[in-house]
């Protein structure tokens, strides 16, 4: 039971991820298929598009605490990335997980996996519900 979100971003549309916020384990999955477009001049991952989507998959995991839908917005507070192995072309995925936390204020993890299981990225962050309207 997979809701994906496509193109709702200018950052989603420019990159091609797709967001998964219906695993039913109220974690977000952000995924993308590498593509020349994604890679630096040595040919792997950049990683400013893997820090994109560490934060992604974990903001939409926070929200996910409180709107089903994940589409509620929270702001990233802190973000840091510890990169493990280089990503090379073939689909990557984010996935965020909620370690702690208040009512406003989310700990997370992140995880960021090649198709063939490299870990590619770990990060850990700080994120605020936004008030909507």
């Amino acid at each position: 039971m997979s809701q994906l979100i496509r193109d709702e971003t200018g950052a989603q549309r420019l990159l091609g991820y797709v967001l998964d916020v219906a695993r039913g384990d109220g974690r977000a999955a952000c995924s993308l298929d590498l593509g020349p477009q994604h890679l630096n001049r040595t040919g792997i991952l950049h990683g400013g598009i893997a820090t994109a989507m560490l934060d992604n998959a974990m903001g939409a995991t926070a929200s996910l605490t409180v709107d089903e839908t994940g589409r509620h917005p929270f702001s990233t507070i802190t973000l840091t990335v510890n990169f493990l192995a280089p990503g090379r072309p073939g689909r990557i995925e984010a996935l965020g997980q909620v370690t702690g936390g208040g009512r406003s204020t989310l700990f997370l993890d992140g995880v960021l996996t090649h198709q063939d299981g490299t870990v590619i990225a770990r990060a850990t962050g700080v994120f605020r519900k936004t008030r909507q309207g």
